[in-house]
């Protein structure tokens, strides 16, 4: 059905319309095939075994009045009360014609009858099935003499004896074995597992790993003893005909699943040789990629435009894909997989999957968009929301970055594909980033001033680009004063913090320097003097009162 199932996706309505008139026939030779086991079935219902002493003789069908099982007793209890009535070696056997269908005597005494039922149910002509079932009770008859007779009984119970004798050699070998077999085997492990003692600081002792070996092998031992007794009362059982139906239900219980079981791995080894043989071939094929990618990373084999970050995840795609495709083609070959039970845990357990793997989906997908689309790599410094550092690690559920403040961050791959991400490494035009902080200046400051402070405090900073040169922009003009934002150049995204607070440093210098008061963010009144610039600013800017010191340079530097 997945096939076709496949089929129908791929081709569309015209093949679901012959896929419906190709199924026909088949849903009728099911039906057909489940009709037939029904029948199979009522037939087991309605026919029932006449065993004496165990042994099967033939099947009697039953009615509504007389059901199979009754009829088979009755059949079964005169066979046993002839059998019982003389020692005779030789049974006198007849059929005589009924109102039923035809009727068997033993000794001139009914013990069954042949109906047309029974000729219809085994496939026989009447008077055939007859002779079988009279020949079969003959036999039954001489068996059931035979074995209660006193030199029956003395065979049988020498073989009995026998049987003990050998249970006994069987118990005292298992009891020398078993004090010094799981003793050994204890030596062993406690030799092997020394080391593991010494390199756990003696956490796992090897006497404790050796106690549980003992103990292990005694348990092994204990349950061999008592599969050996198991067998050997229904041995000793088998041996007397009284008790021989009680010996056939004790082997029942166990041997029939058993050889059942034996008989279902034997049937399924050319399964389990074709499996082996996918898995074979699945690992070769995954030892063929990996080794590809192996000479990929190394650089022997050259793949343009193919980051070095997308080896290994590649990989990993590739090792998924490949072990489904091996376990959909093997799973027809696993025992039980058309049966219902094996078919409805499949279908609860892929709506379970579906219901709570919403989450671990996107996050996964999403994890494939970022890394795939080049948009971050292991290394840059980025920003996501309020959060801010370097990322470390990109897996297929989250990237983890490592704040400035060196803390792990796990970000879900799902927010990062919902939310803006700042890049601070990435390489645009060459020119790097734009630092850019504002401050706010009275009206009464002339903008030349202003502009060439800013400037100043720019070109003092360590770390910012004297090419392409700073400039400053008017923001806005406020209600107390104007918003001047000075911007530069910087090739080191990872230091802006840094770079920013330097900045913010030299502003504050060269403003106190020049006797300029930063207004920004508040103004509370006016001074005695108007706040009115002149028309135009001639004046020097004052000396740099830190020139002296290099405390500050030499700091950034080694920042």
């Amino acid at each position: 059905m997945g096939m076709f199932m496949d089929r129908v996706r791929w081709l569309g309505l015209m093949l679901v319309l012959t896929l419906g008139v190709l199924a026909a026939p088949v849903l009728a030779q099911d039906a057909k095939e489940g009709a037939a086991q029904r029948t199979e079935e009522e037939e087991e219902i309605y026919a029932h075994p006449v065993s004496v002493d165990g042994q099967e003789l033939f099947k009697v069908r039953g009615s509504s009045a007389l059901p199979a099982t009754d009829r088979a007793a009755h059949v079964a209890k005169r066979i046993i009360e002839v059998a019982e009535k003389s020692d005779d070696r030789k049974v006198f056997m007849e059929i005589r014609p009924g109102e039923l269908g035809l009727n068997i005597y033993a000794d001139g005494e009914l013990v069954s009858v042949t109906t047309q039922a029974d000729s219809d149910f085994e496939e026989f002509d009447l008077e055939i099935l007859t002779q079988l079932q009279l020949e079969a009770i003959e036999r039954a008859i001489n068996t059931y003499r035979t074995s209660r007779t006193d030199e029956a009984f003395t065979a049988n119970a020498i073989t009995a004896a026998v049987w003990t004798l050998v249970f006994a050699g069987y118990c005292a070998l298992f009891l020398f074995c078993r004090k010094l077999f799981p003793n050994w085997v204890a030596g062993l492990a406690r030799q092997r597992t020394r080391g593991v003692g010494q390199a756990t600081g003696d956490v796992l002792k090897s006497d404790a790993i050796a106690s549980v070996v003992r103990f292990a092998v005694r348990g092994l031992f204990n349950l061999v003893l008592l599969v050996g007794f198991y067998y050997y009362l229904s041995l000793v059982l088998l041996s007397f005909p009284q008790t021989k139906l009680f010996a056939q239900i004790l082997i029942q219980y166990v041997t029939d699943p058993v050889i059942s079981v034996l008989k279902a791995f034997v049937s399924y080894l050319p399964n389990l040789l074709t499996i082996a043989v996918l898995a074979f071939l699945a690992r070769a094929l995954l030892k063929t990629i990996r080794l590809f990618f192996e000479n990929l990373e190394a650089g022997v084999i050259k793949w343009s435009n193919f980051e070095k970050e997308w080896i290994w995840p590649t990989y990993n795609l590739i090792q998924i894909t490949v072990i489904l495709m091996t376990m959909v083609i093997c799973f027809p070959y696993v025992p039980g997989a058309k049966s219902a039970a094996f078919q409805g845990l499949t279908i609860f357990l892929g709506v379970v999957l579906s219901l709570g793997s919403n989450t671990v989906v996107a996050n996964a997908l999403a994890g494939l968009f970022v890394l795939y689309k080049r948009s971050m790599r292991v290394g840059d410094r980025i920003r996501v929301g309020e959060h801010y550092g370097d990322v470390i690690e990109i897996k297929l559920m989250e990237t983890y970055i490592k704040s400035i403040k060196n803390e792990l961050i796990s970000i879900p791959n799902s927010t990062l594909i919902s939310s803006e991400v700042l890049n601070y490494s990435s390489k645009i035009d060459g020119r790097g980033l734009l630092l850019h902080s504002t401050v706010g200046i009275g009206y009464e400051e002339p903008r030349e001033k202003i502009e060439a402070m800013l400037i100043e405090a720019s070109r003092r900073t360590s770390g910012l680009k004297k090419n392409p040169p700073p400039f400053v922009l008017m923001e806005g003009l406020g209600d107390f004063g104007i918003n001047y934002q000075i911007n530069a150049f910087t090739t080191r995204g990872s230091s802006l913090p840094l770079l920013r607070s330097q900045l913010h440093k030299n502003i504050v210098d060269v403003f106190n320097e020049n006797k300029v008061a930063i207004m920004t963010p508040a103004y509370e009144g006016d001074t005695e003097d108007p706040k009115v610039a002149p028309a135009i600013w001639e004046g020097e800017l004052a000396p740099n009162s830190r020139a002296g010191d290099t405390s500050g340079d030499a700091k950034d530097k080694k920042d």
